[in-house]
């Protein structure tokens, strides 16, 4: 492999998903309650729940989108607690590799147009919508570690990257 083609694959970018999320889950399993209902302004969510919501839906809808599934309403989903919100993220994960099991280059490629919540309609590859949903995952639980450690509840692993097992 050269150097300019060199490449992070979308199953290790997954796989990398899954294990940040499944130590945030225990961690959340783990804390009172009344963790989910602490105040945050991210996202446009109020409180931790509805950031966990937040990160969670766009993730499910993005591979709704890319499995051509029908697309949850946003408002239809559980937020009662911690289980049923992390199992929209799994629901979402097993979408994720239903479809990267059969997509090709050239449905990669493929372009959708589809309505956002806060950006109008957005045109984009499923290829970038792929690299969107994990990306935007990554970025926002590095704002919920932050965002819970200022708030007295910081967790006890490192969420960089480079600390993943996923690749050597």
């Amino acid at each position: 492999m050269r150097a300019e083609t060199a490449e992070l694959s979308f199953t290790e970018m997954l796989e990398a998903n899954q294990r940040e999320t499944a130590k945030w889950q225990i961690w959340f399993e783990h804390q009172p309650a009344e963790v989910l209902d602490l105040p945050l302004d991210i996202a446009l969510a109020r409180n931790v729940r509805e950031f966990l919501l937040h990160i969670f839906a766009v993730e499910l809808r993005y591979a709704e989108r890319l499995s051509n599934s029908a697309i949850t309403e946003y408002e239809s989903l559980p937020t009662g607690n911690v289980r049923e919100l992390f199992a929209i993220g799994e629901k979402a994960r097993e979408l994720y590799r239903g479809y990267l099991a059969s997509a090709t280059v050239a449905d990669l490629a493929s372009v959708m147009e589809f309505p956002t919540r806060t950006a109008g309609v957005v045109r984009a590859s499923k290829r970038k919508m792929f690299a969107h949903a994990m990306l935007h995952g990554w970025r926002h639980w590095a704002q919920m570690a932050t965002a819970l450690r200022e708030k007295g509840h910081g967790t006890d692993w490192p969420h960089d990257f480079l600390f993943s097992d996923v690749m050597p």
